[in-house]
């Protein structure tokens, strides 16, 4: 028997139900059928990924437009998929779903309009988030023309190469953003949302959810608050924040209900009182070198 290709200790990354499995996965767990997985863009500003395929079931997360899925099977409106930036999988509405595209640009703007037509007066057809990807066919004044309908003011976009080194600074433009358990778009964040969205734009790809971050996600520093610095990321059991500076914590938290800034000191106190415990690691991700202010 092949080794297993994923990870079977969590089920997050598993692209397995008792119904369908990925074909790889034969031999590793049952089910009633295993497929080769097709891969598919999400063709919508936004869509739900839910643990079940059921309208009122749980948020896990959210694919945006131009996340590249692989899909398993159709059932009841919903598909069967595995995220390709980070392995999660669940079920996604059909309707999000269309032919792969291989993306040209991405949004750099913390959302932006889609038009018919290169003509702001024009009335709005859609949005975009931040990080969201897109195939640009023309340029057509001060808008591109996208692959799948519609344009979008250049403005708000750049090559996809094109990154942001200092994800801090893209924390900062996001606060205010309101706090949605499983939300990852600049409609809503919940804490390991907004670490991933502010680490893509800097090209770093990061896991979904905060254990698997504070498992994957660069070197442990020593367990207290003296010589932290901008970029650090703090852990606790269940959430996660960054540090702007040696003392500001920036995080998306239900105590605020929104992405917000605050001393890391009365954060830790507020935090390990009323909800997650005390700090389980901070964690360094890039050298200082690499700090841009």
């Amino acid at each position: 028997m092949q080794a297993c290709p994923f990870d079977l200790s969590d089920p997050r990354l598993v692209p397995a139900r008792p119904e369908i499995a990925d074909a790889r996965l034969r031999g590793h767990v049952e089910a009633d059928r295993y497929v080769v997985g097709e891969e598919r863009s999400v063709v919508v500003p936004a869509a739900p990924l839910r643990r079940t395929p059921r309208f009122d079931a749980g948020l896990e997360t959210e694919a945006v437009m131009g996340d590249t899925v692989t899909a398993y099977g159709a059932e009841e409106g919903f598909v069967f998929v595995q995220f390709a930036h980070d392995g999660y999988v669940g079920y996604l509405p059909e309707a999000a779903l269309g032919l792969a595209v291989a993306p040209t640009h991405r949004v750099t703007a913390l959302r932006s309009f889609l038009y018919p037509g290169p003509d702001l007066k024009q009335p709005a057809s859609g949005w975009l988030t931040l990080g969201a990807r897109i195939r640009v066919t023309e340029t057509v004044g001060d808008y591109l023309r996208l692959a799948s309908g519609g344009y979008v003011f250049a403005g708000h976009c750049a090559p996809l190469a094109a990154v942001e080194p200092d994800y801090a600074a893209t924390a900062e433009r996001l606060v205010g953003t309101p706090y949605l358990w499983g939300g990852r778009t600049s409609l809503g964040l919940d804490c390991s949302g907004l670490l991933q969205l502010c680490l893509a734009q800097a090209g770093i790809a990061a896991p979904r959810d905060a254990d698997q971050q504070e498992r994957g996600l660069g070197e442990a520093l020593p367990l207290d608050f003296d010589g932290l610095r901008r970029g650090d990321v703090v852990f606790w059991r269940g959430h996660v924040g960054l540090m702007l500076d040696a003392t500001r914590l920036i995080h998306a938290n239900g105590h605020h209900m929104a992405v917000a800034v605050e001393p890391l000191r009365e954060a830790v106190a507020r935090i390990q009182e009323k909800s997650y415990g005390p700090v389980t690691s901070i964690r360094r991700l890039i050298s200082e070198a690499q700090i841009r202010v």
